[in-house]
């Protein structure tokens, strides 16, 4: 009996444990019910004190918080400005921020360790939203701040992980010999804030830091400038704030005094200068008649060849990739010298020398072609079909009769599509260069009732790919035409002419297009429009010109604009150059995807100075996404982070 009592004890000791355990899992996990910890961390106390003076010899900050925390990628969020020559070590240890300071501090100087949203809590990741921990070595705390966006100068895409920084030193050299005085960093909207700044007058310049030295000194560092000197100020302002007593009643209206940091409307649009180091950087021969000489920028002049094994005057036809001379394919005109198995070649070109100046170098290079050897597989095959042969031959008595040469034509690809857009035009491309083209001998035709006549027609040469050739006629829509192409009427540098071919094709009635016209708005004299599909990707591009940029005979679909300000008039957008003082060219982005629709007409006004670059480009079109944040329910941080951006400034 006693032995069923303590039985019966033990289960009922083991069940309240189960509960116990049970209750205990369901508070740690929550996997079902209960609520979410919304509420970023707390500040509830720092050593030394936030905004301390007097902290010339501190070696270690502690910052302690009302939970445990951690640290999200506090090596790019986190900025410790004044920047440190040795950096200082940031880690999370339990509930508290600990940073050790590596190196010494200036004399009276504020310092801010702007965290970003790094600090969140350990369990469900809320983030504690812009904050900044601030403490000085002097007697005095300067307070300013100013913000702005940091753009791509071409597409106006925000740039994330920019550092932007101040100088109290206005001279032209300084971005260039001196780490940045203060500095912060842009976030996933491009958007940047500078804090503890003492008042005076500052230049201010975006670096992409390649070596992390906090000033310009690599060729590959993109970089932007404002020409403008920036002046911080402050002033006191008023925001009425609501007070919910739920998610939908209100329980009261109140006001709050803040200070309103300005200028809080920086714009800087960040550049790559084209001052790339030019140097040869090798050759190849894959084929025989032809080899391809690299180089790693494009130069003013193309190098000059001296055959030491072969007389190299007018050996070759040269080639351009992209129209642009850093890749260059050269064409063996002479069969005897294509059999050489290698060319040996005095190259001279120019190059960057220690002075960042063009020079002109001499290299002796060997051009090597090996030809390739068949497979085993293939010489099996082929001695397979040899033996078959003779085997039938055998069989019927047949006697062999020599092949008769096979013509070899000139391999054409002739791009006329069935159905072809009325504004679209035909062409012929040829895989390797043309020495001759007898115009004569092709024709273009429109079929009039049943017959096809022959109508005008410009034959023109591509002028950047110089292998084809572009046909260009005023087409009419619903038409039915042929582009005709003779036997022999183009020949190839290697002697082989093209075989007959003849491609019929029709016009797309204008029913199946829309057209966009834009009355544009503050543009300059010298601008152009790329109208742009949903990728942001260029579709057609028109010249400005009285105010107005019209696209006709356009596809149904979504499409977006740019405008560029073609400062030099040729025609594509251009980079800036900072040793020169020049500003990359100004790109406006119009702020709405339009959708058009067949057979209709659209006018669309375009102000292109009426937003702000960073509100311009539509946000479906950006390839650098905000970052979602965490939305904290119970609290209204948000709304009112919201209320001071829309009253124009930002404030604390």
């Amino acid at each position: 009996m006693q032995s069923k009592k303590k039985t019966n004890e033990m289960r009922v000791l083991m069940w309240v444990v189960g509960i116990v355990l049970l209750y205990s899992c369901a508070s740690v996990g929550r996997l079902e019910g209960g609520d979410y910890d919304e509420d970023p961390p707390v500040l509830l106390s720092a050593n030394p004190a936030m905004g301390s003076l007097n902290n010339g010899n501190r070696k270690r900050i502690t910052l302690e918080f009302d939970e445990y925390i951690k640290l999200d990628k506090p090596g790019e969020k986190i900025v410790f400005s004044p920047p440190q020559t040795r950096q200082p070590e940031i880690k999370a240890n339990g509930k508290k921020v600990v940073v050790n300071l590596d190196d010494s501090l200036r004399a009276n100087t504020t310092y801010t360790i702007d965290f970003s949203d790094a600090i969140q809590d350990n369990n469900e990741g809320n983030p504690l939203e812009q904050f900044t921990y601030t403490f000085s070595t002097g007697d005095q705390l300067d307070t300013l701040a100013v913000a702005g966006t940091v753009l791509n100068a071409a597409d106006l895409e925000p740039i994330k992980g920019a550092l932007v920084g101040l100088y109290s030193d206005l001279s032209d050299t300084v971005f260039q010999s001196k780490p940045f005085d203060r500095m912060g960093r842009s976030d996933s909207r491009g958007y940047f804030s500078i804090r503890g700044i003492a008042p005076g007058k500052y230049r201010i310049f975006a670096l992409q830091d390649a070596d992390q030295n906090y000033f310009f000194n690599q060729p590959t560092e993109q970089l932007a400038f404002s020409d403008s000197i920036i002046i911080p100020s402050s002033e006191p302002r008023m925001r009425v704030d609501t007070l919910w007593r739920d998610s939908i009643t209100v329980d009261s209206l109140i006001e709050v005094h803040y200070t309103y940091y300005m200028p809080d409307d920086i714009v800087l649009r960040n550049f790559k200068q084209l001052r790339p180091n030019r140097r040869y950087a090798g050759a190849s021969r894959a084929e025989a008649h032809k080899f391809v000489l690299n180089f790693t920028a494009p130069a003013d002049s193309l190098p000059k060849l001296r055959g030491l094994n072969f007389d190299a005057t007018d050996a070759f036809v040269t080639e351009l990739h992209d129209g642009v001379n850093d890749t260059l394919t050269y064409w063996i005109k002479d069969s005897l010298i294509i059999k050489m198995d290698t060319l040996k070649v005095e190259l001279s070109y120019l190059y960057t020398d220690s002075l960042q100046l063009m020079s002109e170098k001499t290299d002796t290079i060997n051009l090597v072609y090996k030809a390739k050897k068949p497979s085993e597989q293939e010489l099996k095959a082929e001695e397979k079909r040899k033996k078959e042969e003779e085997k039938k031959r055998k069989l019927t008595g047949d006697t062999i009769v020599p092949e008769a040469p096979k013509v070899v034509f000139l391999p054409m690809e002739v791009y006329a599509p069935s159905s072809m857009d009325i504004y679209d035009y035909l062409s012929l491309t040829f895989q390797e260069p043309v020495v001759r083209v007898d115009t004569a001998a092709v024709h273009l035709k429109q079929q009039v009732d049943s017959v096809f006549v022959d109508i005008p027609f410009d034959f023109m040469q591509d002028p950047i790919d110089h292998k084809i050739f572009n046909i260009y006629a005023d087409f009419t829509a619903e038409g039915a035409y042929a582009i005709e192409v003779d036997s022999a009427a183009v020949t190839g540098i290697y002697g082989n002419s093209t075989n007959k071919t003849r491609n019929e094709f029709k016009i797309k009635p204008l029913s199946d297009y829309g057209q966009l016209f834009f009355i544009i708005a503050g543009a300059a004299d010298s601008a152009f429009v790329d109208l742009l599909n949903e990728r942001d990707e260029v579709v057609r591009t028109v010249t400005v010109e009285d105010g107005h940029a019209d696209f006709y005979y356009l596809a149904p679909g979504k499409y977006g604009a740019r405008l560029i300000e073609d400062r030099n008039g040729n025609g594509v957008w251009d980079t800036g150059d900072y040793d020169k003082h020049l500003q990359p060219e100004t790109v406006y982005y119009f702020d709405k995807v339009i959708e058009l629709k067949a057979n209709f007409d659209i006018n669309q006004n375009w102000d292109i100075h009426a937003l702000t670059p960073d509100k311009q480009k539509p946000d479906s079109m950006k390839k650098q996404k905000p970052e979602q944040k965490k939305q904290n329910r119970r609290n209204n941080n948000a709304s009112n982070q919201n209320n001071r951006r829309s009253s124009g400034g930002f404030g604390f």
